[in-house]
């Protein structure tokens, strides 16, 4: 598998129109944060990819029509057609891929489909087009643990190695599966401010109010954007380039994390961007890395969130991908896995995900005393493409040790 190429080999590409990308965005934006309500209760440290999963799943919505079409755009906000979607998704990620910034940001996507089986040359064509999706054909019945280890090598690839077992054991049917949709980003940016490991000491993190663990702790003072509203603070650390950035929520309370998740909303999330201001800020943030030790399988939270026909083999219509006379041979998504690994440091940060659809039948510092950001307890983050406002990671922190 040829490796992506490095950012200064290829000539970079305008993103979509600003109208456009800000729909996207939005769009993107809100079903993330929607989707984040229904999987906040898995324990510990959480992250995911909005940006990956957006991309995976319009590559299905494609594919969709009628009620099942519908359902799907509710669910993930979008506005506009499908070839409006897909088209300004498309130029987004090549404007990503082709970007000669500092800050290496990479998505691909696949589609592994059955060699004996009939996609919509039309469906192939967009996916390809908009997306750089080729079909590769690929054997579900011969060997089906072949063909899954041939999807988790393309996705540890395309990930340096960061995801490398998207699909457990046992999610692929050798009788029933026909394609699947993979998505992966992967991430690499250092701070613009890096900071000092000599000021890196080990002090307390409380998980809990009575339950402090020593981690190590990074301190910087420096100028930052930073907010303080309604029971949180906010500090935006941007990465070298001034295109991307992290985004920090700290409730006051050190139990406060479950109420905030609770009243998440993207308007939210917008509210304190919008609020920040330039200020000098004492940062004390703990290494962390968010690397989970399996997917996680979305299928029946992205059901219970309104796309249930896409799941329901009786009612799902793909026939925009693929159209057999058969209609026991029609598609429908049986699961959608997802897994994303976020590693941050006194240099910068690295970040990749993957998610697979599978589709199967039947300014100038401020004087005086800098404001304090001391990340000592459980606090949200999220990683953002400024130009477009995009949230491409999001997450939580609960442990870093």
């Amino acid at each position: 598998m040829e490796p992506l190429k490095p950012a200064d080999t290829v000539v970079p590409v305008e993103p979509p129109e600003p109208e456009a990308l800000a729909r996207l965005a939005t769009s993107s934006n809100a079903f993330a944060v929607e989707l984040w309500g229904r999987i906040r209760e898995t324990a510990g440290n959480l992250a995911v990819s909005p940006a990956s999963l957006t991309l995976a799943l319009t590559m299905a919505w494609g594919g969709a029509r009628g009620e099942t079409a519908a359902e799907m755009k509710q669910v993930l906000h979008f506005e506009g057609s499908a070839e409006d979607v897909m088209g300004s998704a498309g130029r987004l990620l090549q404007a990503w891929n082709t970007s000669a910034g500092p800050a290496l940001l990479r998505l691909a996507s696949r589609l592994f489909g059955a060699k004996d089986f009939a996609f919509e040359p039309p469906y192939l064509e967009r996916t390809r087009t908009a997306f750089g999706a080729p079909l590769e054909p690929v054997d579900f019945r011969a060997d089906i643990e072949a063909t899954r280890r041939l999807i988790n090598d393309w996705a540890a690839h395309r990930t340096e190695g960061r995801i490398p077992e998207l699909l457990p054991p046992g999610s692929l049917v050798p009788e029933v599966t026909r394609l699947v949709l993979v998505n992966a980003i992967y991430f690499k940016a250092a701070w613009a401010q890096p900071f000092s490991e000599e000021l890196t000491q080990r002090e307390p993190f409380f998980v809990a109010p009575q339950a402090p663990r020593d981690v190590p702790l990074m301190h910087r003072t420096g100028d930052y954007r930073f907010a303080q509203v309604d029971g949180v603070k906010v500090l935006e650390l941007p990465y070298e380039g001034g295109e991307l950035s992290m985004l920090f929520v700290l409730p006051d309370a050190v139990d406060g994390l479950e109420a905030i998740e609770r009243k998440l909303t993207s308007a939210q999330v917008a509210d304190w961007i919008d609020a920040l201001s330039r200020e000098r800020v004492h940062v004390v943030l703990p290494r962390f890395e968010v690397n989970p030790g399996g997917s996680l399988e979305l299928g029946r939270v992205l059901g219970e969130m309104g796309m249930a026909r896409a799941f329901d083999p009786d009612r799902a219509d793909f026939t925009g991908m693929a159209n057999p006379k058969n209609p026991a041979e029609r598609l429908h998504i049986s699961k959608v896995f997802h897994k994303a690994f976020v590693k941050l440091d006194e240099k910068g940060t690295e970040a990749a995900a993957a998610t697979a659809v599978v589709m199967i039948s039947r300014t100038a510092m401020r004087p005086g005393k800098p404001k304090d950001f001391r990340a000592d307890h459980p606090f949200l983050f999220f990683l953002r493409d400024i130009r477009s406002g995009m949230l491409l990671f999001m997450g939580r922190v609960a442990d870093p040790a």
